[in-house]
C-alpha cells in the first residue's frame, strides 16, 4: 500500500473529524476502497475508530486554516504524528506498531542517506587494562596496544576506539578523569600515545578517543578549587545545593535521586557544608555544564586531542550534561526514598545546544562521533542528536536491547530474554533512522556489558563457536556502524559460573552487594538471584585480560619475566580458548567476523544503506531479516536462536533466496548441507542449534 493511499484514508478521516464530512463517510469509503484494494495493510490504515476522532478534531482544525507556509506538509507531518499515536492504543488487538514501522508503511526511506567514511566503518573498542600489558606491572599499557596492531588489522576494522586512558585515580577504571590532557602513567606517556596515533595511521586506521566530560574525578584541580571554598571562582564548575531538612530536624539530600552506582546521587562535603551531585560514584562530580566556562573548557580539550591527531570521541553519557532546571525529585517508582530521577536528567532542556557546540568544531575536523545515550528509549529524542542534518552526533548507543534481560526497576532485578523483544527492537531502530535520516551505532557487547554468547545464546563448548557466528552475522548485516568489543571476535564468554565476589572488581557490583547485605542479610534466596544476575551481566565479564596464548600462566597477556599478577584475574579456560588459537583456526570466529567485514564493504549497497525489514515478528526462536539496495539486490539472514532444531516456513517473498546460487558458504556455521525443501509452494527450513545462514542475490 502506497504512503499516498494512507493519507488518502487519514485525509478523509481528518475532514469527518471537523465535520467536513458526516461520519458515515468513514464506513463508506473505506469500504470502497478495501473492495477496489484488498490488502492487510488497506485494513489497518482503514480501521480507525471514531472514539478518537474527538482529539483529530483540534488538530484538524489547527492544519487546515491559513498559514503562512507549507499547509500540505503539516497536514503530513500532523497525520503522522496522529497515526503514531493512535497505533500506540493497539486498537482491535492488532500490532499497529509494527505495521506502521515496516515495508508495507515506508516502501522507500523519506530521507536520502548521506554517505560518509564512518558509516562504512567498523570500530574495534579497546578496554586498555585488559588488554596487553608490556611491561610487566599487571596492568595493561599503550605499549602493548602497539604492539597488537597488526593483529587489529588483519581483523579488517577501520578504528579503534580506546575506553578512558588520561589520567585518573581509577576509582571507575579511567571515567573519572583528573587531567583532561595527559595520559595516565598506567598506561603510559604522551609519546606512548603519539606512537599509537601514528601505528595505527600508518595501517589506516583511525582512533577515537574516550570523552568523558560529564562529569570528572573528584581529584582533578577543577573540583579541588570547587570545593575549597563557596566563593572560589570554581565553586559553579560543579553542582552544589544546600542541605534539606526532615520534620524530626535531620539533614537530608536535596532530592530523591538515586546513583547508578548506589546510594543517594548526593555527598556532603564538611568543609563548605553543602551536597555535590554525582550521578555515578562520590569520585566523580557532575560538572555543571549551565556554565559557559566549563563548556568552554571542555571545547578547548576537544581542539587539544583532534589537533593531536585523534580522529574522533566516544562520548559518555553525553546526554546526562544537561539537567531539568531545579533537579526535582523523580518519581516514584518502587518503595523506598531513592529513586532513578532518569527523566530528569537523561536529556535536558539545553543538551541539544551543547551538542551543536561540540558538533560545529567535530565539523571543522570532519571527526567521528558516538554519543552514549542511557535512559532513552524515543527515537524522536535520539534523532535530534544524531540526525543527519542536525550537526550534533553522528550517531549514539542506545540501551533498549541491552535493558531487555533486567527490570525497570533496576538492572540487578532479573528480567527474562526474549527474542521476539530483540527483533522488535532491531526493526525499530534499523526502519526509523533509515526513514529519517539518522544512523545507528550497532552493538551488544562493550566494556559495560557481558559477553553475548552468554547472556544471549550458550558458552557451552559444542556450541560457543556457533553462537560467536550467529551473533556475528545478526550484527554486521544491519544497517549502521559496527562496534566489536575486544575479545568479541574470538569468541570470549562470561567469567567462570563458580567464581565468588572475590573474584569481581567492578565498582557498580561491589556497591551494589554493600546494599544487599546492608538491607536483606537473612535473605539468601534474593542473594543468590542477585549474584547471578552479576554473572549474567555484570560489567566484569567484559573486562577479563585478554588471552593471547596458551603459554603459560598468563595467557600471553603479558611477556615480562618476572610479572605481576594481573589487576583482574584471567579466565581459566585460556589454555583452549584464545586469540593465537583463533587466528590459527580458519573455522573459527575470528575468520568468520573477518570474512563479514569484508562483505560489508563489497556490499555496502545493500548491507549498509539498504532498506530493513525483519520477517517473521511473532516467532520465538528464529530471526530473520532482509536488506535491500535500491537497486533490488537483496540480502537474507537467518537464525536460530534457541539449542534446539527449529522448523521454519520461509516467507514467500524471500523465498527464491535460498537457493544454491545466493546462499554464501562462507557464512554457514555448520559445514554440513543447509536443509530446506519446497513443497506446495512453500518453502522450509530446517535449522540446527545456534544455526545462522546468508543469502545474496
Amino acid at each position: 500500500m502506497m504512503q499516498a493511499e494512507i493519507w488518502g484514508c487519514l485525509v478523509v478521516t481528518l475532514l469527518c473529524g471537523v465535520s467536513i464530512l458526516p461520519k458515515k463517510y468513514i464506513t463508506t469509503v473505506t469500504a470502497c476502497y478495501l473492495l477496489v484494494k484488498p490488502s492487510q495493510e488497506a485494513t489497518y490504515a482503514c480501521l480507525l475508530p471514531l472514539h478518537i476522532l474527538v482529539k483529530w478534531k483540534a488538530l484538524a482544525h489547527h492544519i487546515l486554516r491559513p498559514r503562512a507556509s507549507g499547509p500540505l506538509e503539516d497536514l503530513q507531518q500532523t497525520s503522522k504524528t496522529v497515526l503514531h499515536e493512535y497505533l500506540q492504543y493497539n486498537a482491535f488487538g492488532l500490532n499497529f506498531v509494527d505495521m506502521a514501522s515496516s515495508s508495507a508503511f515506508h516502501p522507500h526511506s523519506k530521507h536520502t542517506i548521506k554517505r560518509s567514511w564512518w558509516k562504512e566503518s567498523t570500530v574495534y573498542q579497546i578496554y586498555p587494562a585488559s588488554f596487553k600489558d608490556s611491561n610487566g606491572d599487571g596492568w595493561g599499557d599503550i605499549p602493548g596496544i602497539i604492539s597488537k596492531l597488526d593483529y587489529i588489522k588483519s581483523l579488517g576494522v577501520d578504528m579503534v576506539w580506546l575506553s578512558p586512558i588520561l589520567q585518573s585515580p581509577q576509582q571507575d577504571m579511567g571515567y573519572d578523569i583528573s587531567d583532561y590532557m595527559d595520559v595516565d602513567e598506567l598506561y603510559g606517556t604522551m609519546a606512548d600515545h603519539d606512537a599509537l596515533i601514528k601505528g595505527l595511521h600508518d595501517r589506516g586506521m583511525k582512533y577515537v578517543l574516550d570523552l568523558v566530560v560529564n562529569h570528572s574525578s573528584d581529584q582533578h584541580p577543577w573540583f579541588q578549587q570547587s570545593r575549597s571554598s563557596k566563593d572560589n571562582p570554581y565553586r559553579d564548575w560543579y553542582i552544589w545545593r544546600p542541605a534539606k531538612y526532615d520534620q524530626d530536624g535531620n539533614r537530608v539530600p536535596p532530592n530523591n535521586w538515586e546513583s547508578a552506582f548506589s546510594g543517594s546521587v548526593w555527598e556532603w562535603d564538611e568543609t563548605t557544608q553543602e551536597y555535590y551531585l554525582h550521578l555515578f560514584a562520590t569520585g566523580q562530580p557532575d560538572l555543571n555544564w549551565e556554565n559557559p566556562k566549563v563548556v568552554e573548557a571542555v571545547h578547548k580539550v576537544i581542539r587539544f586531542w583532534l589537533d593531536r591527531g585523534v580522529d574522533g570521541f566516544r562520548m559518555d553519557v553525553i546526554n546526562f550534561i544537561s539537567k531539568e532546571p531545579g533537579l526535582p525529585d523523580g518519581k516514584i517508582t518502587k518503595p523506598g526514598f531513592l529513586q532513578s530521577g532518569v527523566e530528569h536528567f537523561a536529556c535536558g532542556p539545553r543538551l541539544h545546544e551543547y551538542l551543536q557546540g561540540i558538533g560545529k568544531i567535530l565539523l571543522e575536523y570532519d571527526a567521528f562521533s558516538v554519543g552514549e545515550m542511557p535512559g532513552v528509549h524515543d527515537t524522536k529524542e535520539i534523532l535530534k542528536a544524531v540526525g543527519q542534518d542536525r550537526g550534533e552526533l553522528a550517531m549514539a548507543f542506545n540501551f533498549d536491547i541491552v535493558d531487555i534481560d533486567h527490570a525497570p526497576e533496576g538492572k540487578w532485578i532479573p528480567r527474562p530474554f526474549t527474542l521476539r523483544k530483540l527483533k522488535e527492537i532491531v526493526q525499530k531502530w534499523q526502519t526509523f533512522m533509515l526513514d529519517n535520516g539518522g544512523w545507528n551505532a550497532i552493538y551488544m557487547e562493550n566494556h559495560d556489558q557481558s559477553r553475548t554468547i552468554s547472556r544471549y545464546c550458550s558458552d557451552a563448548p559444542e556450541y560457543r563457536t556457533l553462537s560467536a557466528k550467529l551473533v556475528a552475522s545478526h550484527l554486521a548485516l544491519q544497517s549502521g556502524t559496527l562496534f566489536v568489543y575486544q575479545g568479541q571476535e574470538w569468541a570470549q564468554k562470561n567469567v567462570p559460573r563458580d567464581w565468588d565476589l572475590s573474584h569481581y572488581k567492578d565498582i557498580e557490583v561491589l556497591n551494589h552487594w554493600k546494599t544487599i547485605l546492608r538491607d536483606h542479610p537473612d535473605d539468601k534466596e534474593l542473594q543468590e538471584r542477585t549474584k547471578k544476575q552479576y554473572w549474567l551481566i555484570g560489567r566484569d565479564n567484559a573486562r577479563t585480560p585478554i588471552q593471547w596464548n596458551a603459554n603459560d600462566r598468563y595467557a600471553g597477556w603479558t611477556t615480562s619475566d618476572p610479572a605481576k599478577k594481573p589487576w583482574m584475574d584471567i579466565h581459566p579456560d585460556y589454555t583452549t580458548w584464545n586469540a593465537e588459537a583463533a587466528v590459527a583456526d580458519p573455522n573459527s570466529a575470528f575468520h568468520y567476523w573477518r570474512k563479514l567485514l569484508e562483505l560489508r564493504k563489497k556490499e555496502k549497497d545493500t548491507l549498509i544503506y539498504g532498506r530493513f525489514q525483519m520477517l517473521d515478528m511473532d516467532h520465538e526462536d528464529i530471526c530473520a531479516y532482509v536488506r535491500t539496495a535500491d537497486d533490488g539486490r537483496r540480502a537474507l539472514v537467518i537464525g536460530n536462536w534457541k539449542e534446539q532444531v527449529v522448523h521454519w516456513t520461509v516467507p514467500k517473498e524471500v523465498a527464491e533466496l535460498l537457493s544454491d546460487e545466493h546462499i554464501l558458504p562462507d557464512f554457514k556455521n555448520y559445514k554440513e548441507e543447509t536443509l530446506f525443501k519446497t513443497q506446495g509452494g512453500k518453502t522450509t527450513i530446517t535449522l540446527r542449534p545456534y544455526e545462522t545462514i546468508v543469502a545474496i542475490g
